[in-house]
Order: C-alpha cells, then structure tokens, then sequence
C-alpha cells in the first residue's frame, strides 16, 4: 500500500496523478477507484493506493482519500436477473388473486343463494286434447295457462304468440 500526494487532477476527464516517496515515476489514477468515496478528489489530498501495471504503464488501484470518510457498500444488492424474476413472480400471484376475485363474485353462492328453476308442465297428447280445443283464439292475452298456449301452439293454425319462432310460446307474457 503506498501513500501519495495528488499533485494534478483534471475534474473534467476525471483522472489525475500522485506523487508517492519510494516511486521513480508519477502514477495514474481514474476517478472510478475513488466512485466509493463521499467526494471527488482535489489537488492536494493524499492518496491511499496499489499500483497496477499495464501495458508498462503503472495506475493506482483499491485507492482512497485519507480523512475522507468511504460511502458504506449496501448490504444486500440483487442483480437484476433475480430482481426480475421477484417482480415477475409477485405479477403472477397479483393475476392469480384477480382471476379468482372475478370468478368468486361472478358466480353466485350456493350456500346462500336459492336458484329458481322454472319448469313447465308436460302434458300428453290425450291429457291435452281433453281439456283443450281449437276455437280461433290466436293472441296469448286470450289464453287462460301456459299450457293452453303450448297446446293452441302446437296445434291450431294460424296463431301469433310465438314471436321469436322458438316453440316456447308467450315469452313476454309476465301471467305464465
């Protein structure tokens, strides 16, 4: 570890050189070995360093300001492949928990909720020619039952109830 003085800095370029007793020459030094420090470098402070050569040529390295306190390493520094992945997983549960938020208020409870089922009585052929006749009656306001409509419907010509042409007949109608 050698010890120098910072006799040239170029704030601009960001780089400088250091005197230091015990080197012939004086050595490089690149304001990215100093980034962990709490300010920039000036003319005149003294240096804390390693050299390093390259190329023949030799730069400071693992260098710091004296009396010039250090910006603390965070503790605990994801990379960002994993932060991706967190943020990915949590946009996941985020779709999972909406999906069946929707599906949950969607349907209905069936605990609590009765469902109505309308069913319609079936009359046989013999059941319904009985109680039943074709007597010129084509509008559902003119029939007593649903099941005078389906009969009327089903067989007597001529009759205006079934509008949608769908065989159920007096779908509007709120009597049946």
């Amino acid at each position: 570890m050698y010890r120098g003085k910072l006799t040239n800095w170029n704030d601009d370029k960001g780089f400088g050189f250091i005197k230091a007793d015990g080197l012939t020459r004086d050595t490089f030094i690149h304001i990215s070995e100093l980034k962990h420090m709490s300010r920039k470098p000036r003319t005149g402070d003294y240096i804390n360093f390693e050299i390093a050569n390259t190329n023949g040529k030799s730069r400071a390295i693992k260098a710091s300001i004296e009396g010039v306190s250090a910006i603390p390493k965070p503790i605990f520094k994801r990379n960002n492949k994993k932060q991706f992945k967190l943020r990915f997983s949590y946009i996941l549960i985020l779709i999972s928990f909406g999906i069946l938020a929707i599906k949950h208020f969607q349907e209905p409870d069936k605990s609590t909720s009765q469902s109505t089922v309308i069913s319609w009585p079936t009359f046989t052929e013999s059941e319904s020619k009985q109680n039943f006749s074709c007597d010129g009656r084509q509008h559902c306001s003119q029939m007593t039952s649903r099941a005078e409509a389906e009969y009327f419907l089903r067989n007597c010509p001529n009759t205006k109830m079934d509008g949608d042409r769908d065989g159920i007949p007096c779908e509007n109608d709120s009597r049946f």
